[in-house]
């Protein structure tokens, strides 16, 4: 694998102050959110996919939509756990793997056969709306399903952060720009899987990135604290690489 399964660190983090100005929205019977361009610069053919880390939607995948926007994209997040999201900071020993294959009950299982069809709605429904080209931000969970559609399913540039559950197969199939916002300590995404990666890509031909943040753990670019300096500014600087990385391939 280009990425190892999640694991306990996936589901920690801490929540973020702000007030998401985006709305909710269905896609069907998918709900999701939506963040509208602001300020001076929209890019009216442009959209970008947000597939969210296990938490789904909430405050801080919210907040960072909006920001998308406030970059001059409109943003959807679609709820890829049929409203069986996990809740932070889970408790020590809690079974992700049996909630990823089965889901909370036992019955709403999050793999592939479930989560594939929800993002080719979500992709459906932003070209309904015009958008021509479609830019996917992928963080841990999300990230694997953003890859996954970069080959040729609909998604024309990628940028991940901190991805888990990639299949090598899965890397070496892209076939449009990929970015990569990579922690220093990540048991999910260390760096012998940074370096196959690496090697993965250039066979690609594709345009790609993988930036190493120092300081920082799994999940930082949407969990982080705030209130530690390192931690913030590697979040801070994980957003612009995927804000310019965008603007340099998808506008």
């Amino acid at each position: 694998m280009a990425s190892n399964p999640p694991a306990q660190c996936c589901t920690v983090g801490v929540k973020h102050d702000g007030e998401p100005t985006g709305k909710s929205i269905k896609i069907g019977s998918i709900e999701a959110y939506v963040a509208s361009p602001t300020g001076k610069t929209v890019h009216k053919d442009t959209a970008i996919l947000y597939l969210p880390d296990v938490i789904g939607i909430w405050q801080n995948s919210k907040l960072m939509a909006d920001q998308f926007a406030a970059n001059g994209y409109y943003t959807l997040v679609p709820d890829l756990f049929n409203g069986d999201a996990m809740s932070l900071n889970k408790p020590e020993g809690f079974d992700l793997m049996a909630w990823l294959t089965k889901g909370t009950g036992g019955n709403n299982p999050h793999t592939m056969e479930q989560v594939d069809p929800i993002v080719e709605k979500s992709i459906a429904y932003l070209k309904e709306q015009g958008y021509k080209k479609i830019g996917s931000v992928g963080y841990c969970f999300g990230a694997k399903y953003t890859i996954r559609f970069l080959e040729g399913k609909g998604v024309n540039v990628g940028y991940v952060a901190h991805p888990s559950f990639v299949e090598e197969s899965e890397l070496a199939a892209i076939q449009g720009p990929l970015s990569i916002a990579a922690a220093e300590t990540d048991q999910i995404f260390p760096a012998e899987k940074r370096h196959k990666s690496e090697e993965i890509l250039v066979k690609t031909k594709q345009p790609y990135q993988i930036n190493l943040y120092s300081g920082v753990v799994h999940g930082f670019s949407v969990r982080c604290d705030t209130s530690v300096k390192v931690e913030k500014f590697a979040k801070e600087q994980a957003f612009l690489q995927a804000v310019n990385w965008f603007d340099e391939y998808l506008v």
